[in-house]
């Protein structure tokens, strides 16, 4: 019987402060867990991908997507389906190319379409970004010209040539207005879309410290706009260096000089398939080295910078 008396509680039983410092050291051991599995977060998004994957996922597709294409015009080519003067070979197109660098002429044909792009762009830049903002936020303003601005965004570009050409006769004016034309519209609608997307809560903290009027414009509605308005600005270029080689390649005029769209006209004038294919591909390679060099990084940034794209 004395030996019943001696027995221990079972845990059960434990005092209050024991159970309470058990449930502190859970509590803690938790938030440990937690910190450590943040800074597993942290160091894993700051870890730099090595150059050799970087170029396996990003190099590495493309390269073999040209190797694919360029198989399969040569065997196009080989098997004769078209006649060599209307399917030329990459070698032939390669030699076309060559012959223009040779002449010391393809760097200023390239320049003079890329000036014009670049100048062009930055005009409707301008222009459009007020009037973006405008549409965004004035409502008369946007039932009398958002509609405008979607119909002018689905029209063809070239359309507006013979117009331009009308207007202000074959000098570089027509190339610009019909540049204009092609990307107010795209980077207005782009930046407009961007405005709709922004929670009314941040418009709310801004009017409470005072962002109004041009400094709420600059310090909360065009940056909170500004993932909608990056993607307006990359199909406003698409659009302007779209509508510059229709420009180019209509408005051809000895004053005007030689650009992409005038060497592509000359080469059918000719009937010189090679050059044809030659600024085809030039236009092609220059729309892609924006894109590359300026607007994906530009977009990855602005995304990255509000978490919406992982770092890598």
């Amino acid at each position: 019987m004395a030996s019943t008396e001696t027995e221990r509680p079972p845990e059960s039983g434990a005092s209050p402060a024991g159970g309470a410092q058990g449930a502190e050291r859970d509590d803690a051991a938790e938030l440990a867990g937690l910190e450590a599995g943040l800074d597993a977060l942290d160091t894993r998004t700051q870890a730099r991908t090595p150059l050799a994957r970087t170029l396996r996922e990003k190099a590495l597709p493309p390269a073999v997507a040209v190797v694919l294409v360029l198989a399969l015009w040569q065997s196009a080519f080989a098997l004769e389906l078209k006649p060599d003067y209307q399917l030329p070979s990459p070698l032939m197109v390669w030699d076309a190319l060559a012959e223009e660098w040779y002449k010391g002429t393809i760097l200023g044909v390239v320049w003079q379409s890329v000036s014009r792009g670049a100048l062009g762009f930055l005009v409707a830049l301008v222009v459009a970004t007020p009037l973006g903002l405008l549409v965004a936020r004035v409502k008369v303003v946007r039932a009398a010209i958002g509609p405008v601005l979607s119909g002018l965004q689905s029209l063809p570009s070239v359309a507006w040539v013979p117009a331009a050409i009308i207007w202000f006769g074959l000098t570089d004016a027509t190339i610009y207005a019909v540049v204009l034309l092609g990307a107010v519209p795209s980077i207005a609608n782009g930046l407009v879309a961007g405005v709709d997307r922004i929670q009314p809560l941040h418009l709310r903290a801004g009017k409470v410290i005072g962002a109004t009027g041009l400094r709420g414009v600059r310090h909360v509605l065009l940056p909170a706009a500004l993932p909608g308005y990056v993607s307006g600005l990359k199909q406003g270029w698409a659009f302007s260096w779209r509508s510059l080689m229709a420009a180019e390649l209509i408005a051809t005029s000895p004053e005007l000089g030689v650009g992409l769209g005038q060497l592509l006209e000359t080469g059918r004038v000719y009937q010189d398939m090679p050059l044809v294919l030659g600024a085809i591909l030039l236009i092609l390679l220059v729309g892609i080295g924006i894109e590359l060099l300026l607007f994906a990084p530009l977009e990855r940034r602005v995304l990255r910078n509000r978490g919406l794209l992982a770092a890598r």
